[in-house]
């Protein structure tokens, strides 16, 4: 920071001390009050779905890892008892299916998300410390204006001897009341556009989202629907006629009959 920057910063910091204490009245703008608002909380907004689109993305390659290693544990379980058996045709097909969804959220999820939702998310949130900056550079030029007024004002109620000292202190308070006027104006009139174009930019990032969900959805139905036709037929039925979980209630009670398993 240079000189005048620092010098400017302790008069700002002494300017708001005496606001504080009621020495300096501070300018009041209502509408950019709430325009300010609106903004941070779209910002808080976007922010949030930069974080949550990540997370979704990460949720996604994360739950089908989960699968295919679910998958390869079920492929050696069967393989390992009888590798020709029904079990094991069907567990190597369900691990084949598997692996070809984990491929497909690499191949054709994970690019197509980035560059559709993923980097708009992140090219909106890119604006915000340049906005950020801009509200910040007008509260310090509202602080020089309030300055400047003060002093105006207290010349004019008890004025100097020196004739050069009220002209002096006009130009400055003209000054930066101009200064402040075209950045408080300027804000106010583009916020509200900003939130205006929120809609129709994140309008094609989310059907591109509900499209690559649905696009998921089925290949996972097509592909694990096709492990089916390996399981036998009977399996088939007794699955449609709800009698698999009497099946496997039988199972774990022949489990419990044995010795090593008894309480």
């Amino acid at each position: 920071m240079s000189w005048g920057g620092f010098v400017k910063s302790v008069n700002r910091a002494g300017t708001t001390l005496m606001q504080k204490t009621g020495q300096i009245e501070r300018t009041v703008d209502r509408e950019f009050i709430e325009e300010e608002a609106r903004y941070k909380q779209f910002e808080k907004e976007t922010n949030a779905l930069q974080k949550e689109s990540k997370a979704y993305l990460e949720a996604m390659r994360a739950m089908t890892a989960a699968q295919a290693r679910l998958a390869s544990t079920i492929d050696t379980f069967y393989g390992a008892a009888d590798r020709n058996s029904d079990g094991a045709i069907v567990g190597n097909a369900y691990k084949r299916a598997v692996d070809d969804l984990d491929t497909s959220v690499a191949v054709e999820f994970d690019g197509p998300y980035r560059t559709t939702v993923l980097e708009p998310v992140g090219k909106m949130c890119s604006f915000f410390p340049i906005i950020n900056e801009n509200i910040s550079k007008r509260e310090k030029k509202m602080l020089d204006y309030d300055a400047a007024r003060s002093r105006l004002r207290k010349l004019i109620d008890k004025p100097s001897e020196d004739p050069a000292k009220m002209p002096k202190a006009q130009q400055e308070n003209d000054d930066a009341k101009e200064v402040f006027d075209t950045l408080n104006e300027q804000l106010i009139a583009e916020l509200p556009q900003l939130l205006d174009l929120r809609i129709p930019f994140f309008d094609p990032s989310f059907e591109a989202m509900i499209r690559m969900q649905v696009k998921f959805a089925e290949e996972g139905y097509e592909k694990l629907g096709g492990v089916q036709r390996f399981f036998a037929e009977n399996v088939r039925d007794d699955y449609a006629g709800g009698q698999l979980d009497a099946q496997v209630e039988g199972v774990l009670q022949e489990m419990k009959d044995l010795s090593i398993c008894g309480a």
